[in-house]
């Protein structure tokens, strides 16, 4: 135990701030440690192996911690080695699919646009929600090329629904954004080549990104969103309000939509949470940023956020998450819409495998 002293002593070092160029840094470390035992046969590749698959564990844990190795941590070690194999697969094979669902004006009903969101329909599996797989595909850097396909399907995908829409104001598209892809340098590209593809208009276009993205390199952060907001498109922060520092940051941040998080309509929520609901519209009108409702799924919940001014919502209150056919039925049907008759969907934009 003695030894095991040492290892935490070590990450207690790690954590001392450091100073490089003038600024502050902190480093976090995790150790994953592996013993071999006297009468092992285990050569060095198998120690290393197993103090991988330890650390992955701290990792996963929360970081800045140390696992000891047992061996129930090698068959997670291939089972995410499995996941990875077949999430590369899934980009070549083109098992992804973008699911739509509306968002609503509130105070008339109206189809003000739709979100994109992933879907992974696996050979063996079936389908398997974004839960299942995005926070692995974000940890290995597969989330960027997912999330460039991602990009360019739904740009498509709203360009061909704007053919049919005659209704004013046109129809915009929420694409959500992670952290590696807004880390990643070809993030500005990215868009850039979406919306030239698609030819769909730039302030049809809303990236979603989440506070926790905001907060972990806020400098870094307010460039991204500075120069992709002069590409013309617009920034929605989501899950807004389960972060510590909402409110402190908000401001600094160049944001156009907040969209407050679901947990705040429940119906088990407390009063509190109802309480911040309210805060979240008021600020949200104080700072000129429109506020999404996310999760509405019955009247007394819409009656509220009417009450409150609350301008959009989305949830299964008024649709479901659609396939694209479905979603372009659904417009057609809608009783705003008296345009062209709905033409099919656009073909899905080949997912890249581009040396992930």
């Amino acid at each position: 135990m003695h030894g095991l002293g040492r290892r935490g002593r070590r990450l207690d070092d790690l954590r001392r701030p450091l100073v490089v160029a003038g600024k502050e840094l902190v480093v976090r470390g995790s150790i994953g440690i592996s013993i071999m035992e006297a009468s092992s046969t285990a050569g060095a590749d198998e120690l290393i192996r197993d103090a991988d698959a330890a650390m992955y564990i701290a990792k996963r844990d929360g970081k800045g911690s140390y696992r000891l190795f047992e061996p129930e941590m090698h068959a997670g070690v291939l089972a995410r080695l499995e996941l990875r194999a077949d999430l590369q697969r899934a980009l070549e094979a083109g098992q992804f699919e973008l699911h739509y669902q509306p968002i609503i004006r509130l105070v008339d009903g109206r189809v003000a646009g739709m979100e994109a969101l992933l879907r992974w329909h696996h050979p063996d599996r079936g389908l398997v929600l974004p839960a299942d797989f995005v926070p692995f595909a974000e940890e290995t850097g597969l989330i960027v090329p997912i999330g460039r396909w991602v990009l360019r399907e739904a740009c498509l995908q709203a360009a061909a629904v704007q053919w049919m829409w005659t209704d004013d104001p046109a129809l915009y598209i929420c694409v959500n954004l992670s952290v590696r892809q807004l880390q990643h340098s070809d993030v500005i590209s990215d868009v850039r080549e979406a919306l030239a593809e698609s030819k769909l208009e730039p302030e049809l276009l809303m990236l979603e990104i989440t506070e926790s993205m905001l907060i972990e390199d806020p400098e870094v952060a307010i460039v991204k969103l500075e120069e992709l907001r002069a590409l013309g498109v617009r920034i929605a922060m989501d899950d807004f309000g389960t972060g510590y520092s909402s409110l402190s940051y908000l401001s600094r941040f160049p944001v156009d939509v907040i969209k407050m998080d679901r947990s705040f309509l429940r119906p088990e929520s407390t009063r509190e949470a109802a309480d911040l609901s309210s805060a979240v519209v008021a600020l949200g009108s104080s700072l000129s940023l429109a506020v999404v409702a996310e999760g509405i799924e019955f009247d007394d919940q819409l009656s509220r956020l009417r009450d409150l001014g609350c301008e959009l919502g989305q949830g299964f209150h008024f649709a479901e998450p659609m396939e694209a056919g479905q979603l372009i039925d659904y417009l057609a049907e809608r009783p705003e819409h008296h345009g062209k008759e709905p033409g099919q969907p656009v073909k899905p934009a080949p997912a890249p495998g581009d040396g992930v």
